[in-house]
């Protein structure tokens, strides 16, 4: 009998077509799980772009997953240049992830069971395209997911489901991106039933709690060495792994990947200072005290320790009292 429901769920599951929008590697897990479970009839993502170093042409990790699953691919700079395509399609529900673009009103009424949203913070925090980036910088100590309803507003629907999980004090983005990424797949099946047989909760959003992820702009990597130990520990560890934080000296651009919090505190001198070297980085003077940078990137040079740096140095005593730009 449980074999019977088993294939029955199967055929109902089956008759479901989706339309998956999705670009980078947070949006992978979440396809791959559709894949596994329903017909999802096509993927778009954004349109393949050249890099301008080299001129090679890259495209999505969501094109790639679909490309490797033989899954119809559209890339419409806009989707209203891709509505024939979509009504074609025929498509009953309409997920998306990490896409890139707002879904025109056109589409948000065309699916049978709706137009679904995993979005990578508990909204209404955290609205907009840097989610995870923007709740490590600010130190929050927890983040989530959410499933919701998609309206014409961006990220502002009303929402089905949420969950929670921490964030460590030493958690870098790249880590709570990983852990997001399995759970917003997770959470999206588990969900599915209930939207396929339209009982999903609708739970309208407060909007006045609602606080915004802006995209990461280059002003947001550089690091002010007059902010506070936390601060800069907490911008440090919200842009590892991309883009990262940096800082000059003299005349060259060090990226910044990890640091460690010091209860050295040196009231004399000026905010960026290098004040000591220890075992494992260089101690620098800021707001409130001292932040050891534990790994580091020279211009030109591949990511190090930065205890392997020191120790490359011959002279790295002379170190003591540059100052950071």
């Amino acid at each position: 009998m449980d074999t019977e429901m088993n294939i029955e769920q199967i055929k109902i599951d089956k008759k479901v077509r989706i339309l998956f929008m999705g670009t980078p590697e947070f949006a992978v897990p979440v396809l791959e799980g559709l894949i596994e479970n329903y017909d999802v009839r096509a993927v778009i993502t954004q349109p393949d772009r050249v890099n301008g170093r080299n001129g090679q042409v890259t495209f999505s990790p969501v094109k790639k997953c679909a490309n490797d699953h033989t899954i119809l691919v559209l890339q419409p700079e806009k989707l209203s240049e891709a509505l024939d395509e979509i009504y074609a399609l025929k498509p009953t529900l309409i997920v998306t992830c990490a896409y890139g673009n707002l879904i025109p009103n056109e589409l948000l009424f065309l699916p049978e069971y709706g137009c679904i949203n995993v979005h990578a913070s508990l909204l209404p925090k955290y609205r907009g395209g840097a989610p995870i980036h923007r709740a490590v910088m600010q130190g929050e100590q927890t983040t989530g997911i959410t499933i919701m309803h998609m309206n014409s507003k961006l990220d502002q629907g009303d929402i089905i489901v949420q969950r929670e999980i921490s964030i460590g004090e030493n958690d870098t983005a790249s880590i709570v991106h990983d852990k997001l990424k399995i759970l917003g797949r997770d959470l999206l099946l588990e969900i599915l039933p209930s939207i396929i047989d339209k009982t999903a909760p609708r739970i309208p959003q407060n909007h006045e709690e609602a606080t915004f992820a802006f995209t990461i702009k280059k002003e947001d990597e550089k690091i002010d060495f007059s902010k506070t130990k936390y601060v800069i520990h907490n911008q440090v560890r919200g842009l590892n792994a991309w883009p990262g934080a940096y800082a000059v000296l003299k005349g060259k651009r060090m990226k910044v990947w990890a640091t460690r919090l010091s209860d050295a505190y040196y009231p004399n001198k000026v905010d960026g200072t290098i004040c000591n070297l220890y075992s494992d980085g260089i101690g620098v003077k800021v707001g409130n005290g001292e932040i050891v940078l534990t790994e580091i990137q020279v211009e030109g040079k591949p990511k190090m320790k930065a205890s392997d740096y020191l120790n490359g140095i011959q002279n790295k005593e002379d170190l003591i009292g540059d100052i950071f730009e």
